[in-house]
């Protein structure tokens, strides 16, 4: 007896959803033993664990569900690891980078929410002066502010030079910092705020642009920018406070023009730069601690951790990592600027002469069970499914030990670059 056509198309049909089924199953199943390989991993000593990049279940598909418990294995590990290693800098109050240290002061204040604390890094005045003068500023700022809520931080700056809180150990310094609050004292890495006074405050308008993806916001007092950008404040509120008769360095003035720029900035992006300028007329440098006024203002707003457009001004000290983008820094152009936005499945990147970027991801950004579109200057550069992965997963809660900034995939594409010149007749 022969089958007829609709007969043929159903056993044709049947066939291939048998198939798929038992793709998706055999998907499952590597994905659960993934799952279940990290566990012995993990369970292992540190010393004896070897790279886990380089083993072949970090490289494996995950789903959802076993992406989230990776993540969450991952991040009970880190905690263990860290309260080990770093007790010791947390009982003496100092962190150390190569040959300088960095002392630090905190005060927990009030009760802890249920998502844990907010956490302020007060940076103290002082810079181009003596030691002894510099170490009388640090004291000033221990008892400057007080909180409702949260863990209040005063480090003494590592160096007397002008610049003591914008070198390019700051950074690195500071990201530990958070990393042991976050772990020591149950800090909400959402809930980080930055601000400082006079030479502080200098450190928090150059801080604050090029850190502001570890920031819910930030407030500048009597400080001054000098040669540093707002462009990357899109996405951390950002207040000044400078008294209108400091008029040494010009500080009341550039207040003002920063003010204006800012405005500026908010008029043609709405959804960005949330700011608020505030000007004392009748104070000079010392504003009587009316400044106080920052805290409640930046304790309202939390972090914006997965933005849906970004702007990335590198500074003179540069990083490889901002919000959900990442670069490599070997062949960075001088104050590169990227500029990144998404929408639903689609990403799209101005790469600002970058050569490459990677776009991490993860399920609170996209559906990753379903294709992402990147384009780069308008052209597609990928278009599929973004897999999850341990080694991703692992990578990116070890560059910073922040578990609201995790992601599960990443994708590295090749931006367009301008034909070279040549020379010569042709």
């Amino acid at each position: 007896m022969k089958h007829q056509p609709a007969a043929l198309w159903g056993l044709l049909i049947g066939s291939l959803v048998a198939n798929v089924v038992l793709s998706a199953r055999g998907a499952n199943q590597d994905s659960q033993d993934s799952v279940k390989s990290l566990q012995q991993y993990l369970a292992q000593p540190t010393e004896q664990r070897g790279k886990l990049a380089e083993l072949d279940f970090a490289a494996t598909a995950l789903s959802r569900a076993d992406a989230e418990r990776c993540r969450e294995l991952l991040w009970h590990d880190h905690v263990t690891r860290i309260r080990r290693e770093r007790a010791e800098e947390m009982k003496a109050r100092e962190l150390k980078r190569g040959m300088l240290k960095m002392p630090f002061y905190y005060k927990v204040f009030g009760e802890k929410p249920e998502k844990g604390r907010s956490l302020y890094i007060s940076m103290h005045g002082g810079g181009g002066t003596t030691q002894q003068v510099n170490d009388q500023q640090w004291e000033n700022q221990k008892r400057l502010y007080s909180l409702r809520e949260g863990v209040y931080v005063a480090p003494r700056a590592p160096t007397n030079t002008w610049n003591l809180w914008h070198q390019g150990h700051i950074d690195p310094l500071f990201n530990r910092l958070i990393e042991n609050l976050i772990v020591f004292e149950n800090v909400d890495p959402n809930r980080v705020y930055l601000m400082g006074y006079s030479a502080g405050g200098d450190g928090v308008y150059q801080l604050a642009p090029r850190m502001a993806d570890r920031f819910a916001a930030a407030a500048m007092m009597a400080g001054h920018p000098n040669e540093t950008s707002p462009l990357g404040l899109r996405n951390l509120p950002f207040t000044l406070h400078v008294g209108g008769r400091d008029a040494a360095y010009n500080r009341n003035n550039v207040a003002r023009a920063w003010g204006k720029k800012l405005d500026a900035l908010h008029k043609a992006d709405p959804d960005g730069y949330e700011h608020l300028v505030k000007i004392y007329p009748n104070k000079g440098h010392w504003l009587d601690r009316e400044d106080a006024a920052a805290i409640p203002w930046m304790a309202k707003f939390r972090r914006n951790t997965f933005p849906k457009r970004i702007v990335w001004k590198q500074d003179d000290v540069v990083h490889h990592r901002f919000y959900w983008l990442a670069v490599d820094l070997d062949g960075l152009p001088p104050r590169a600027e990227i500029v990144a936005s998404r929408d639903a499945q689609r990403i799209d990147l101005q790469p600002g002469g970058v050569k490459r970027i990677a776009v991490r991801l993860n399920d609170q950004m996209v559906d990753l069970d379903q294709p992402v579109t990147i384009t780069v200057a308008g052209n597609t550069a990928f278009q599929g499914r973004a897999q999850r992965t341990i080694a991703v997963l692992a990578k990116t809660l070890q560059e910073r030990g922040d578990p609201a900034a995790v992601f599960s995939s990443e994708v590295t594409v090749q931006t367009p670059q301008p034909p070279a010149s040549s020379s010569g007749s042709p």
